[in-house]
């Protein structure tokens, strides 16, 4: 199956895609488009990115005293100052390797989970797998981001999750660290895993979605906690 057709059939005919992954798993070319269009927008969006970091850390008090006004001032003047190779390297070197150990992460753990249920499937099928999968969410969903982002000019203040119930509320509140695990693009994606999962480990679709969405609740887990900490370190 060419990647065209693996490509087009995740958002229009799933079960074949992964009927075909479970079977032969093929996974470099899809890595290889991911990490290009993530490494592309986080390039794109980083003058933006710079600017909520520099308005949200530069009159925070508590964490100037936290760190002391020497160190403060040095990161307030790195934020305004940006180095154009240090942007760089995060957008094509740095951003890029995390999402590649993410995806790792998550297909250990979803064939952990799966073990609870199936002694069927294997590591390199459920990668393929979360690949395509994230077609929907790190494709098409940062398209659709991105263009928030353009028109609103700000990354912190652009989501596709439930947090647009409460616009205007402060990233770091807990109603939005909890609310931005809930992203439209995240919970249809975790779907379409669920449809491979279930061909992968040769169990029922109830049990694949279940395998799916009890991976993306420890994700989300994990994410609040990291948001809640980094809130902490805010002051």
């Amino acid at each position: 199956m060419s990647f065209f057709d693996r490509f087009q059939g995740v958002f229009f005919n799933p079960q074949p895609v992964f009927k075909a992954l479970a079977e032969k798993p093929v996974w470099k070319d899809a890595l290889i488009v991911l990490l290009i269009v993530m490494a592309a927008f986080s390039y794109i969006i980083a003058p933006i990115s710079q600017k909520d970091a520099l308005n949200a850390f530069k009159d925070n008090v508590k964490l100037q005293d936290k760190m002391g006004k020497e160190s403060f001032d040095r990161m307030i003047q790195g934020m305004e100052n940006p180095s154009a190779t240090g942007t760089i390297l995060r957008s094509a070197v740095l951003n890029p390797v995390l999402m590649l150990v993410g995806w790792l992460i998550a297909g250990l753990i979803i064939l952990i989970l799966g073990r609870l249920v199936s002694t069927e499937g294997a590591f390199l099928p459920i990668f393929a797998a979360v690949l395509h999968a994230n077609f929907i969410d790190k494709i098409f969903g940062t398209l659709v981001r991105l263009i928030l982002i353009m028109t609103r000019k700000s990354v912190m203040q652009t989501s596709t999750s439930l947090a647009l119930l409460i616009p205007g509320a402060e990233f770091t509140s807990t109603s939005y660290i909890i609310l931005s695990q809930f992203d439209f693009f995240q919970l249809w994606m975790f779907g379409i895993l669920g449809l491979g999962l279930a061909q992968i480990f040769k169990v029922s679709v109830a049990k694949g979605m279940t395998i799916s969405y009890g991976f993306w609740a420890i994700k989300s887990i994990v994410f609040i906690a990291l948001g809640f900490l980094s809130r902490s370190f805010m002051g």
